[in-house]
C-alpha cells in the first residue's frame, strides 16, 4: 500500500489545510497540461490519489488504521473521487474566494439609506432629531430561525448537508465531477419544513422604528452620516448593516452658503454709500433659538463704497466640520438709487451735481473681460 503522506510530503499529523496546501504545489507541476510527459503522469496519478484518501476524513480513518480505502489495484487521478471543482481550487484556490461546504443562513444585511432636510442653522451649528425609519428587523416570534416555535431545521436529504450536489461525466481525463448549489435547500445544506408564520423562514420582518440622529456642527448638503449597525437586518438574524443619513439643506431666506464662508446681500441708501454708515447685521445664530447669542453684528459701510463690493467678516461664517475655527460672513453691498425725488430732494442733487461738476458727466469705461483676480482687486484695492 502506498505511503499517502510521503506522496503529498506532510507529516502523519498534518491539518486539512496542509494537506490541501501540498496537493495544489504538486499539483500544478505535474499536471498534465503543463508536463505531458509520461512518467510525470503517473506521478500525477499518485498524488491525486494520496490526496483522494487524505482529504476524506473517513478515508484517511480507514489508511491510518492500516486499511486501503482505495481497494486492491485502486487507482485514482482525475475522476477517482474528485470533484472538478477540487481540481480548479488546486489551480486557482477555492472557487471565487468562496467557502465549500452548506452557506449560513445568518448573513450580513444590507445598508440603507435615507434623506434628512435641515435648517442651514441646524447644519451649520449640529442638532439632533429624531427619524422615523422602515427597515427589516429581527423576527421576534423565532428570534431569527425561521422555524415555527417547537420546530427546526433539518439537514437536507438531496445534499446529505453538504448544500452541493455533484454531476459525473465522463471525458478522456477520467471522470469529472461538478458541483452546482443544492436546488432543494439552495446550499445551507438544511431544509425548514415548518416555516415562521410570522416571517415566512426568513428570520427577520419589516418594522418601523425610531431612531436618534446627531447631526455635527459644519455639516453641508450631500454630506453622509454613517449609523453603524442601524441598517438592514440580515437573513436568519444575520447582523445589520449600516444606515447612512444623506443631509439636504433647506434653502435660507437671508444667507446662502460657499464652503465654510456664508454669503448675503444689504442693500443701502445712495446717500449712506456715499458719506458711509453701519448696519445692523443679523447673524445666523439668532436662528438656533439660543438666548445668549448675538442677533447682530455691526457692520461698516465705508464712505464712497460702491455698489458690488464685498466686505468680509471675519469668524462669522459656518464652524468647519474637520478642523477648528469657522468661515467668513461674506456681504455684498447694493446700492440703491432713489427712482422717485419730490422737488426739494431733486434741486439738492442738482446743487451737488453743479458743485461736483458732474452736470453732464463722459462716462468712464473699463474694460469687460476683466479675469476673476482683476475684478477682485477693484473690490478689494484701496480706493
Amino acid at each position: 500500500m502506498s505511503d499517502y503522506y510521503g506522496t503529498l510530503g506532510v507529516d502523519q499529523d498534518a491539518s486539512p489545510e496542509q494537506i490541501k496546501k501540498a496537493y495544489r504545489r504538486l499539483a500544478r507541476q505535474l499536471h498534465p497540461d503543463v508536463n505531458p510527459d509520461p512518467e510525470t503522469q503517473d506521478r500525477f496519478k499518485e498524488v491525486s490519489a494520496a490526496y483522494e484518501v487524505l482529504s476524506d476524513p473517513a478515508k484517511r480513518n480507514l489508511y491510518d488504521r492500516g486499511g486501503d480505502p482505495l481497494g486492491a489495484g485502486g487507482e485514482a487521478g482525475f475522476g477517482a473521487g474528485f470533484t472538478f471543482t477540487d481540481i480548479m481550487d488546486a489551480f486557482f484556490g477555492q472557487q471565487g474566494g468562496g467557502q465549500r461546504g452548506p452557506r449560513s443562513r445568518m448573513r450580513r444585511g444590507q445598508d440603507a439609506l435615507i434623506r434628512l432636510e435641515v435648517e442651514l442653522a441646524e447644519a451649520a451649528f449640529g442638532t439632533t432629531q429624531e427619524l422615523t425609519v422602515d427597515t427589516a428587523v429581527t423576527c421576534t416570534r423565532c428570534a431569527g430561525s425561521g422555524a415555527a416555535a417547537g420546530s427546526e431545521p433539518v439537514g437536507c436529504e438531496t445534499c446529505r448537508g453538504r448544500g452541493e450536489v455533484t454531476q459525473v461525466q465522463r471525458s478522456f481525463l477520467g471522470e469529472v465531477r461538478t458541483a452546482r448549489t443544492c436546488p432543494t435547500c439552495r446550499g445551507f445544506g438544511t431544509v425548514i419544513p415548518d416555516p415562521c408564520p410570522e416571517c415566512s423562514g426568513d428570520g427577520r420582518v419589516r418594522s418601523r422604528r425610531t431612531i436618534t440622529v446627531k447631526v455635527p456642527s459644519g455639516v453641508d448638503a450631500g454630506t453622509r452620516i454613517q449609523l453603524t449597525g442601524q441598517g438592514e437586518v440580515g437573513p436568519g438574524g444575520g447582523p445589520a448593516g449600516d444606515l447612512y443619513v444623506e443631509v439636504d439643506v433647506a434653502q435660507h431666506q437671508t444667507f446662502s452658503r460657499r464652503g465654510d464662508d456664508l454669503l448675503c446681500d444689504v442693500h443701502v441708501p445712495m446717500t449712506a454709500a456715499a458719506l458711509g454708515t453701519v448696519v445692523d447685521l443679523p447673524t445666523l445664530e439668532a436662528d438656533t433659538g439660543t438666548a445668549d447669542v448675538e442677533r447682530s453684528v455691526p457692520l461698516e459701510v465705508r464712505a464712497g463704497t460702491q455698489s458690488g463690493e464685498s466686505i468680509a467678516v471675519r469668524g462669522r461664517g459656518v464652524p468647519r466640520l474637520r478642523g477648528t475655527g469657522r468661515g467668513d460672513l461674506v456681504v455684498r453691498v447694493v446700492v440703491d438709487t432713489p427712482t422717485r425725488l419730490d422737488e426739494e430732494q431733486s434741486d439738492l442733487l442738482t446743487q451737488l451735481a453743479e458743485l461736483r461738476d458732474e452736470q453732464r458727466p463722459t462716462g468712464h469705461f473699463v474694460p469687460s473681460h476683466k479675469g476673476v483676480f482683476g475684478r477682485l482687486r477693484d473690490a478689494f484695492g484701496p480706493r
